[in-house]
């Protein structure tokens, strides 16, 4: 299944594709200051694929905070924040925020806490690859627009 996602202004989105059903989805609710300033919910499937695009490349805002191992993705001109990607020795991976999908799946888990507080920089790099969607640079996708 596809999923497309996107900011408010429609200058920057995602493809994600996952064979899951959004019931099956592992929903997580950072509790860092960053993901609870933005009310984010993220979600991966390690099997799955994921692309970001930026369709007004100027509104693309890639911040790191922390251990500064990923760029979180936001809209300059809207606020929105995307997801994130990171490069590992295995490969790019990435997550998005559920809360950017347009449409948002009705049937979405239940989020779950959850922290990262204290994980050093190579456990984390270890889980995002192990836990992470694997980034590509296209799918066959259709952004959603604005109207």
């Amino acid at each position: 299944m596809k999923h497309s996602g996107g900011c408010h202004c429609g200058a920057i989105g995602f493809a994600f594709e996952t064979a899951l059903a959004p019931s099956a989805w592992a929903i997580r609710a950072c509790q860092c200051t960053f993901c609870r300033a933005h009310a984010a919910l993220s979600s991966s499937d390690p099997q799955g694929r994921l692309a970001f695009v930026a369709t007004d490349p100027a509104h693309l805002v890639r911040y790191r905070f922390g251990l500064g191992t990923a760029d979180f993705l936001l809209c300059s001109r809207c606020g929105v924040y995307l997801g994130a990607r990171t490069v590992t020795p295995e490969g790019t991976f990435g997550v998005i925020n559920v809360h950017a999908l347009q449409p948002i799946p009705p049937d979405l888990a239940a989020p779950s806490p959850t922290s990262y507080d204290g994980e050093p920089a190579a456990a984390r790099s270890s889980r995002r690859a192990q836990r992470w969607t694997p980034v590509v640079d296209e799918l066959d996708w259709e952004p959603a627009r604005k109207p």
